[in-house]
C-alpha cells in the first residue's frame, strides 16, 4: 500500500512549505416534486453521486425516497453512476434525498504540465486523441453568422503567440466579470448566443457558453454537473455562486494534462471546492433528476432542491491509511503484457 504522506500535496508558502491534506465532505441532496392530488410515477433517473477518481472518493453513500421506491444502479456511457428510482405507490408528493460521504485531494488547473503539443494554440491532439475526443470537439449549437466564434477569437493573441491555457484561463475570467450571474429554474440550458445577447445566465448557462467557444477553437470541452462547497458559510474563504444547489463547470482536454477544470461562474480553476457528479458532451445528459409522472396536467405545483455541503476538518491519518491511490492498486493481473 503507498505510504500515506504520497496522499499530501506539497504547495509553496513564501519561503517554507506546507502539506495539503485532502479534506472529507458530508453532502445531502434533496429533492421533492409537489402535487395537488396523488400521481402515478414513472422511472426516475438520478444522477446525485460524486463520481469516484485518483482525486474524490465516495467513502459512504446512502439514497432514500418516500414513497419508498425500487432502485437500481447503473453506469452511463460516460461512466457516471444513476440510480434507475422507480415509486411504489401513488402519492402527492415524491421526495429523493441522498448523502455521502466523500474524500477529495487537491487539485490545480495551472499545477498540470501540459504537453508539447498542447502549450500554444492551436493545440494538437494526437490520432487516438482524436477519435476518442470526437463528440467533446463536436460544436453542438449553431453560429450562422460566425459570432460565436469572433467572441472566442477575442481571447487568442492577434500577434505573437498565446499559450493554450492562457487562451482558457482568461475566458473563464472574462465570463466571470462581463456576464451577469442569474438563477433560472426553467429547465434547459440557454442557447450560446443568447446568454451573450442577454448578457446573463446561470451557472449551466456560462458552462455551456464556455464548452461551445472553446469547441470552436478546436479544443474539446465536456460538461460537468455537481455540488460546489462554499467556505465563506464557514468564514474561510471568499463566497462562490452555485453552492445551495448543484453547480455546473466545465472540464478542457489538455494533452499532458488531461481534462482540467474551468468554473466561468466563479472564475476557479481546481482546488477542493469543486465535486464532480455527472459529465457529459450536453447538458441535457447530466441533468440531477429526470422522469416522468401520470395524472392531471394542472397537479403539477413546483420542487423543492435543497443541496448542503459540509466540510469535515482534514481527513483522519486512519481514514487515509485506508484508501488505495490508483497507483498502488494494480495487481499483476493488471500490468501490461
Amino acid at each position: 500500500m503507498l505510504p500515506v504522506r504520497d496522499w499530501r500535496r506539497t504547495a509553496k508558502a513564501g519561503t517554507a512549505s506546507e502539506e495539503i491534506m485532502p479534506v472529507l465532505y458530508e453532502i445531502t441532496h434533496r429533492t421533492v416534486y409537489r402535487y395537488s392530488e396523488p400521481v402515478r410515477f414513472g422511472e426516475h433517473r438520478v444522477l446525485f453521486r460524486p463520481r469516484d477518481s485518483h482525486d474524490q472518493r465516495v467513502l459512504a453513500t446512502d439514497l432514500r425516497t418516500d414513497p419508498p421506491a425500487a432502485i437500481r444502479l447503473i453506469q452511463d456511457p460516460n461512466s457516471n453512476s444513476v440510480a434507475l428510482v422507480q415509486p411504489l405507490a401513488c402519492a402527492a408528493r415524491l421526495e429523493i434525498v441522498a448523502t455521502f460521504t466523500i474524500e477529495h485531494a487537491h487539485t490545480n488547473n495551472l499545477e498540470l504540465p501540459v504537453a508539447a503539443s498542447a502549450r500554444l494554440f492551436p493545440l494538437v491532439y494526437g490520432v487516438d486523441e482524436q477519435l476518442d475526443l470526437q463528440a467533446f470537439l463536436r460544436p453542438h449549437h449553431e453560429d450562422p453568422e460566425g459570432v460565436l466564434t469572433a467572441w472566442a477569437r477575442q481571447f487568442v493573441h492577434s500577434q505573437g503567440t498565446s499559450g493554450t491555457r492562457d487562451v482558457l484561463v482568461r475566458m473563464n475570467r472574462h465570463i466571470r466579470d462581463t456576464l451577469r450571474y442569474q438563477i433560472r429554474h426553467e429547465e434547459g440550458t440557454q442557447a450560446p448566443l443568447v446568454t451573450l445577447a442577454l448578457g446573463s445566465g446561470s451557472c449551466r448557462d456560462f458552462a455551456l457558453l464556455m464548452m461551445e467557444a472553446i469547441r470552436r477553437l478546436g479544443i474539446a470541452a465536456r460538461f460537468v454537473s455537481g455540488y460546489l462547497y462554499d467556505a465563506s458559510l464557514e468564514g474561510s474563504g471568499p463566497a462562490v455562486v452555485g453552492s445551495g444547489s448543484t453547480h455546473a463547470w466545465l472540464q478542457a482536454y489538455l494533452p499532458g494534462a488531461g481534462w482540467v477544470p474551468f468554473d466561468p461562474t466563479n472564475n476557479l480553476l481546481g482546488g477542493t471546492q469543486h465535486i464532480r457528479v455527472g459529465v457529459a458532451r450536453h447538458p441535457a445528459q447530466a441533468a440531477p433528476v429526470a422522469g416522468s409522472w401520470f395524472g392531471s396536467k394542472s397537479a403539477y405545483l413546483g420542487m423543492d432542491v435543497d443541496v448542503r455541503v459540509e466540510r469535515i476538518q482534514p481527513a483522519p491519518l486512519a481514514t487515509l491509511a485506508s484508501l488505495c491511490p490508483i497507483r498502488a492498486c494494480a495487481s499483476a493481473a493488471d500490468a501490461p503484457h
